[in-house]
């Protein structure tokens, strides 16, 4: 995860958005994307916070758009968008509430300091986020329609998820039930299982890169450690503590069932409110990892059809743990995740 920039969400009011003015953003010399031609808007925001995608440089494989009646490719300048007030900060930028004119299409438009990202060396991943996550077409996964730049920031045009963060929606009720916990899986599983039909590893999966839709659909909203290796295991170590396979812990090879220990693990973090292995010193959190010392807390009521679920995904053999695809037909799934989306 690249900072967290935090987005303090509210009603909107289209009477608010604004211009932003070239002193207050810069110049600009965009590269292209391309929006959706309808949009059903949203009437309600909430609080949430959006870990930032990562952009990419230009070269990248982004998209244009043909200008009306022109006849001519041109690309997206900032004077396309009315900018609102500021919804965040972040380590390497801001976040602003923003709609195209022409289309009234509501986004959010990640501003990102150039000198920043330099400076933390993240360039490459930059790079990569951007080139994974706007080739990414899924229901549940946020999209990303491109990006423009200046001499001094990266703008991304990103899809709005208008029920925010799921995390803080666990901070508020501590656990979710197993209904609700579920459905999220069921439509995490297929999220995952489509990026790696696409030979895309996640590597990062949590809370805190989870968005709601505004039906409340689950979205996969950071990508920054996302990796394409359709041909290569790797060795990075990378990701969240609490969320890191065996495998990564002891520094083997890992490939694609890394997101399938972290559904194990999200699974777990969501009945119970805290991840399965948490310990007070990194170390030990390590060793209980290594030793895969599942324990399931006795002040929480959990079905054993739940324990079973989360047992098949938190296995040592990366071979051994469930396949995504076997998800939705587990009977602790079939009984519990919403069938309007278990089915679909």
């Amino acid at each position: 995860m690249l900072g967290d920039i935090t987005n303090v969400q509210r009603p909107v009011n289209h009477g608010e958005l604004m211009t932003a003015s070239a002193s207050k953003l810069h110049q600009h010399q965009p590269q292209a994307a391309v929006l959706p031609q309808q949009q059903q808007q949203p009437q309600q925001r909430t609080e949430r916070t959006v870990t930032p995608g990562v952009a990419a440089g230009p070269g990248s494989n982004v998209q244009q758009h043909q200008q009306q009646g022109a006849g001519q490719l041109r690309r997206w300048t900032l004077a396309d968008f009315d900018i609102g007030k500021p919804l965040g900060k972040g380590k390497f930028g801001n976040v602003y509430l923003a709609r195209e004119k022409v289309s009234h299409y509501i986004v959010a438009l990640k501003v990102l300091f150039k000198a920043q990202l330099q400076s933390s060396n993240v360039e490459h991943q930059l790079r990569r986020e951007i080139e994974i996550q706007t080739h990414l077409r899924h229901p549940n996964i946020l999209r990303c329609f491109g990006y423009f730049y200046d001499k001094e920031k990266v703008y991304l045009i990103l899809e709005y998820a208008a029920r925010g963060e799921l995390y803080k929606e666990l901070q508020k009720v501590v656990r979710f039930s197993e209904q609700r916990t579920a459905t999220y899986v069921v439509q995490l599983a297929r999220a995952l299982q489509y990026c790696h039909a696409k030979h895309v590893i996640h590597r990062d999966i949590k809370p805190e890169n989870l968005l709601l839709g505004l039906n409340g659909e689950l979205k996969i909203a950071d990508f920054g450690w996302s990796v394409h290796a359709p041909h290569s295991r790797r060795r990075t170590l990378c990701g969240t503590l609490d969320y890191l396979p065996p495998e990564m812990v002891e520094g083997r090879e890992h490939d694609e069932h890394v997101d399938s220990w972290s559904l194990g693990v999200l699974t777990y973090e969501f009945l119970t409110g805290s991840p399965p292995f948490e310990a007070p010193g990194h170390q030990d959190t390590y060793r209980r990892i290594v030793r895969v010392d599942l324990r399931f807390p006795p002040g929480v009521q959990l079905s054993n059809e739940a324990r079973d679920f989360i047992s098949h995904l938190l296995v040592k053999d990366p071979l051994a743990r469930m396949d995504l695809a076997d998800v939705p037909h587990h009977p602790w799934i079939r009984a519990n995740a919403n069938p309007a989306v278990l089915n679909v």
